[in-house]
């Protein structure tokens, strides 16, 4: 089955009083628990921004080169997602549809290739 991620950017959703993020968090636990119960879900999280960041690793000479903060300056930044599995697209649009209305801020469905397709995209840009 194929898995997707369903996830936002923090940088698509207002400011909100925590007794809205309050209401929304409940709002979305709800979702995330009818994921739960079909045996979709393979991980979920959220409340990520710029201050969650630890660091940055790189390679450098073959080792691992660390560094405070974002390895690159972005305006976006990963908010909260969830990685599914379900058995297509249009399955997927739909849980993505049901946690954009119940967070009302806008959702991004991707989907991870697999290794054929991946090898396959290779293949096609030599």
């Amino acid at each position: 089955m194929p898995t997707y991620m369903i996830a936002f950017n923090d940088e698509w959703v207002p400011p909100h009083t925590n007794d809205e993020l309050r209401a929304k968090s409940v709002a979305v636990d709800a979702v995330v628990d009818a994921m739960r119960a079909a045996g979709i879900v393979r991980f979920t999280d959220g409340g990520l921004d710029r201050s969650s960041v630890l660091c940055s690793v790189e390679a450098v000479d073959g080792k691992a080169v660390f560094s405070d903060g974002p390895y690159v300056e972005t305006k976006e930044h990963l908010g909260g997602f969830a990685v599914i599995e379900v058995a297509d697209d249009e399955t997927a649009r739909d849980w993505a549809g049901r946690m954009a209305v119940a967070l009302d801020w806008p959702q991004e469905v991707l989907r991870f290739p697999t290794f054929e397709q991946i090898t396959a995209r290779n293949e096609s840009q030599e």
